[in-house]
């Protein structure tokens, strides 16, 4: 597929038919419900919430997810923008060809991909450790987190080369389970008018206590809930009516997902009262046991059944996440076999239009990333999920801030969109927005993985180091084609 070309023109880029994903598969409701579960919303809440609580900004960390979701938002317009006049598996890293030139789109896919594998091998750390407790607690089993994290990589692998509709109905499940019951927790605690403290609208809300305690810290951690959003574009090809599918399901995606964290956790904090939620969330924290500040309340409205259901649901959520990010990411794997920079049997489909050996590459590699970690004997979620969660947010960060100054440059050199707002202005607040959230992480990243500063000054190093690797291999591949 020559790329070059599509951007010298303007036109909206097609991938040839003979290795097109399966089309028309998806509708805006499938595609919000991959991304739905990239994000993981009860891991979300479960994991981010606490910390944001009890060092970020206090009571007030819900508004940080209101700023997080307008930060998303702003982007989203200009990647919207973008999404109309190029169609392809590759989503970001094209947009970025587009815009910056091929060398600096296949350096971003190097990053995209990176980031995705790494989330996912971080979702699995955290899933193995889960079930593996659940596995001791109700059937006696007593196995490490690893081999429950190994033969799940076998069913997503399945499930994988399954077909993209099969994978929807999956997630589909297990995303309204645990959706379903935050909400109601969340609804009834507002409804009844909130906790002990009432619903705490000031403390929670209002600019001084917003600006209160870090929020850049609770900033930082909004953002990462929010990971996953873009997969709305991902899944382009296999969309129906990509260029109204992929608009409506991002902004729909932006919009319930950002409104669901901030109700949810200020539910959470309203059930506490706001003077004592700090110091509850500090509790979980000190105990190793975050999700019980987000369980307990949820467990006190509903009874003890909620106790039991919860943990499930929370293995539930992981493994709705792991098997968006492996979709996601054998996308990733599969446009760039198509193009010809990595091995073209990458581009192949099988006979239910699904990327075969992309999805069997993506699971290569995520046994390569799990197995030191199980190797040496090392927490899965101490080290496993939380240095891993921690660089793939820095590294899509960084492909925020190059597709939406990709976007502004796109638009002014082909002129194939006049309005102001969705090609310029937005896309430069989004950009402004997703350097400030930049900074934030590499200035609390060690708190972000939970790790020393040498482990942090690692991973930071290891994004551009990424990067540089995928413009070589671009301009080797440039090479060889000519």
């Amino acid at each position: 597929m020559d790329t070059s070309a599509t951007a010298a023109t303007g036109v909206a880029q097609e991938p040839h038919a003979a290795a097109r994903l399966k089309p028309n598969a998806l509708g805006v409701l499938g595609i919000v419900f991959f991304v739905l579960s990239a994000q993981a919303p009860l891991t979300g809440i479960a994991g981010a919430a606490p910390i944001a609580v009890a060092i970020g900004n206090g009571a007030a960390a819900p508004a940080a997810y209101l700023v997080a979701g307008l930060v998303i938002l702003l982007f989203s317009v200009g990647f919207v923008a973008m999404s109309r006049h190029v169609v392809d598996a590759g989503a970001f890293y094209v947009y970025i060809g587009k815009g910056l030139g091929r060398t600096a789109g296949t350096g971003s896919a190097a990053v995209a991909l990176f980031a995705y594998c790494a989330i996912q091998a971080a979702m699995y750390g955290l899933y193995g450790a889960i079930v593996s407790g659940l596995a001791g607690q109700y059937a006696g089993l007593d196995l490490p987190w690893w081999v429950w994290s190994l033969l799940t990589i076998a069913v997503v692998q399945v499930l994988g080369q399954a077909g993209i509709e099969i994978g929807a109905k999956v997630l589909a499940v297990f995303v309204l389970a645990e959706f379903s019951i935050l909400l109601a927790f969340a609804l009834v605690t507002l409804v009844k008018g909130g906790g002990p403290e009432g619903l705490g609208v000031a403390q929670t809300f209002a600019p001084d206590a917003v600006l209160a305690g870090a929020p850049g810290v609770a900033l930082m951690f909004a953002v990462a809930s929010l990971f996953g959003f873009e997969a709305t574009a991902i899944y382009g090809e296999e969309a129906r009516d990509a260029r109204r599918t992929v608009p409506r399901a991002t902004y729909l995606a932006v919009a319930v997902v950002s409104a669901f964290f901030v109700l949810t956790s200020w539910m959470l904090i309203s059930a506490y009262g706001a003077s004592k939620a700090v110091a509850e969330a500090g509790k979980a924290l000190e105990a190793g046991d975050s999700a019980g500040f987000v369980f307990a309340p949820v467990v006190a409205l509903f009874g003890g059944w909620a106790g039991e259901v919860l943990p499930i649901l929370l293995a539930t959520s992981l493994f709705a996440g792991v098997l968006a990010f492996h979709n996601s990411a054998n996308r990733y794997l599969f446009s760039l076999g198509r193009e010809g920079v990595l091995p073209r049997r990458l581009g192949s489909l099988n006979r239910r239009h699904s990327p075969s050996q992309a999805g069997w590459a993506q699971t290569a590699i995520a046994v390569v990333l799990i197995l030191p970690f199980a190797l040496g004997g090392l927490d899965p979620v101490l080290t496993l999920f939380s240095w891993f969660s921690g660089v793939a947010v820095l590294a899509m960060m960084l492909m925020y801030l190059l597709t939406s100054v990709s976007v502004v440059v796109f638009f002014r050199r082909e002129r194939v969109d006049s309005r102001p707002w969705n090609t310029l202005v937005a896309p430069l607040l989004g950009a402004l927005g997703v350097a400030a959230v930049i900074w934030l992480v590499l200035a609390n990243f060690a708190t972000l993985i939970g790790g020393s500063v040498a482990t942090a000054v690692w991973l930071v190093c290891a994004v551009p180091v990424v990067m540089l690797v995928g413009m070589l291999a671009s301009r080797r591949a440039g090479r060889a084609t000519q």
